[in-house]
């Protein structure tokens, strides 16, 4: 039995749940970096980090349907895997994540513009392997550290995860507000 969260919602179909309620939970896993520049109006951040390690207490305070979002949708999917295996039903992903809502038009609550994260991934990991195939020119097998990186680009697409993301998302600018579990607790219990 997959633990997999099963439905996804389009951009226009949350829309109109929005419009007509009862409106679901809006849970959006990205970091707070990422949440302070642009989210869904009257989403609540709880990075992925901090949903996988106290799912237990967030679950008590999710009681209703729950849409989970992130930027494109591997994220929400990743945090819908973990909150199903914790036993909540009722959960879909944003089919597209910010990224569809965005284009579709949607409500957005803006913030100070960041790269966002896969945009900082693809910075790093170029320059890496440009830095690499230059210094290779000059410098005996260092063309193996971009091989490296493209193995390790490779296995984050096979696996869906992205340790240099996890490690870009610890920086200070990725950070944003902090956002720990007695935050995310206290603003789910506001609107319980």
């Amino acid at each position: 039995m997959s633990t997999t969260p099963t439905t996804t919602l389009t951009p226009a179909a949350l829309q109109r749940l929005l419009a007509t309620g009862p409106a679901p939970r809006l849970l959006d896993v990205r970091t707070p970096g990422e949440f302070q520049t642009s989210h869904i109006p009257g989403a609540y951040n709880v990075p992925l980090d901090t949903l996988r390690e106290h799912r237990a207490e967030i679950l008590a305070h999710l009681d209703e349907d729950v849409v989970l979002i992130c930027r494109s949708g591997g994220r929400a999917a990743q945090a819908g895997e973990a909150l199903a295996e914790a036993g909540l039903p009722n959960l879909r992903v944003l089919d597209g994540g910010m990224m569809a809502w965005e284009m579709a038009g949607a409500p957005v609550n803006q913030g100070p513009k960041r790269w966002d994260l896969e945009r900082q991934v693809r910075l790093v990991a170029g320059s890496i392997v440009l830095t690499s195939g230059i210094a290779g020119l000059f410098v005996r097998r260092a063309h193996l550290v971009g091989t490296a990186v493209g193995a390790g680009l490779t296995f984050a697409a096979l696996s869906n995860t992205c340790a240099m993301g996890m490690m870009l998302s610890k920086l200070p600018y990725n950070r944003g507000p902090r956002t720990d579990i007695r935050t995310v607790i206290a603003s789910l219990r506001e609107q319980s």
